[in-house]
């Protein structure tokens, strides 16, 4: 069904990704919360963002099914394998479009990096 989604991108998934993934969804709550299945997700990234504590990579994707705009952490959009449609000017395997949202992308996460090991340094963490 999703034969077009061939590209496995677990952990580096980018905007302008058309992207399928599967979430799990729970019922109830913490701490007694169950398992209730999952659903397979299909959607495009718009947006990406490093959270300034943490450094946990949070994603926009615009559903394909429904046109609502979710927001997933990037270990929950990995967690089960996340896999991708080729771009528009990819050819084996190669994208330069792409190759340039991934360069950006890596340069805001090694600048959230630093500048947390900064401020842990200077708070006296090591």
């Amino acid at each position: 069904m999703y034969k077009i989604f061939s590209i496995e991108c677990t952990g580096d998934a980018c905007v302008g990704d058309r992207v399928r993934f599967t979430k799990t969804l729970w019922v109830g709550r913490y701490p007694n919360a169950r398992r209730a299945g999952s659903e397979v997700i299909v959607g495009l990234i718009v947006k990406d963002s490093y959270g300034a504590d943490k450094q946990q990579h949070t994603f926009t994707i615009l559903r394909h099914d429904t046109n609502e705009k979710i927001r997933i952490k990037g270990r929950n959009l990995y967690r089960a394998g996340c896999y991708r449609e080729p771009w528009r000017d990819e050819y084996n395997g190669y994208s330069p479009t792409r190759a340039a949202a991934l360069e950006e992308k890596h340069a805001r996460g090694d600048a959230a990096r630093a500048d947390r090991a900064a401020r842990r340094d200077q708070e006296g963490w090591y």
